[in-house]
């Protein structure tokens, strides 16, 4: 059984973070857990002192605590977690957000059968049959259809997700760095599919289950949808131009990150 590196970005998410956490202690999951990696990106709330809590109660489950030396931002995170997981030796990496909307244990039918292997990705969808949304208005439901729709339009590939807090990847295709360009925003998942297009990377979508309880939104829908637009419009005028293009308005050089120790 091959041995996952699963990453959790937090940012203030205090009450949700040990709740992520303890997702990891299903006996069904934890065999698929090399290590996990919560990288908390300066968050302003007690979601490191919630992490180091849940560390000291479970002092054998293999969960690491990486503090951002600056707010990257998610996709800043999201490339701190993939240069660990590649100068650390791990095959895949598990997304896993730590405001605890999504179930690890989703991803078990593609482990469990090993289909996995055989794609670059594997991305988490909320809009597929299968799925199960919680605590969606019926509004954000028929927007995300309208987007999928118009993205798989544009991309000329069916997508049924533009970013769940679920995904795997495999680490080879991630090592050339080519996402690195990519916004360190609520974006990088966005210009992440279209590359995945771009590049006829193989793409699995397969259903998951989704909530909204105690969870606080960092994104607003208006400009978010606008900024959508916007991404399609620039992937029409040049793929590979898209993917090639300096998305970030800071360039940062190194994503560095200081690994904090449990405290007793």
């Amino acid at each position: 059984m091959e041995k996952l590196l699963v990453f959790i970005p937090a940012y203030n998410c205090e009450k949700q973070v040990p709740r992520v956490l303890t997702q990891l202690l299903d006996p069904r999951v934890a065999p698929w857990v090399g290590a996990c990696i919560v990288v908390n990106n300066r968050s302003a709330d007690g979601t490191e002192a919630a992490v180091q809590d849940w560390r000291r109660r479970h002092p054998e489950a293999p969960v690491h605590l990486l503090r951002n030396d600056q707010n990257y931002g998610l996709g800043g995170s999201h490339k701190v977690a993939f240069g660990y997981a590649a100068a650390h030796g791990y095959e895949h990496l598990v997304v896993l957000h730590g405001d605890d909307q999504g179930a690890i244990a989703d991803l078990l039918p593609i482990l469990e059968s090993g289909a996995y292997k055989q794609y670059d990705c594997c991305l988490g969808s909320r809009f597929m049959k299968g799925s199960r949304i919680k605590g969606y208005s019926a509004l954000r439901v028929v927007g995300n259809h309208g987007f999928n729709a118009l993205f798989s339009l544009v991309a000329r590939r069916r997508i049924t997700d533009l970013g769940s807090g679920l995904n795997l990847y495999a680490v080879a295709p991630l090592k050339n760095g080519y996402y690195k360009k990519f916004p360190d925003t609520l974006y990088f998942n966005d210009c992440m599919i279209l590359a995945l297009c771009q590049m006829k990377q193989k793409v699995l979508f397969f259903p998951i289950s989704w909530r909204e309880e105690d969870q606080v939104s960092n994104n607003k829908l208006t400009s978010f949808g606008v900024s959508l637009l916007k991404l399609c419009g620039r992937y029409l005028r040049g793929p590979r131009a898209f993917v090639e293009r300096e998305w970030r308005s800071k360039i940062i050089d190194d994503y560095t990150y200081t690994e904090i120790p449990v405290q007793q």
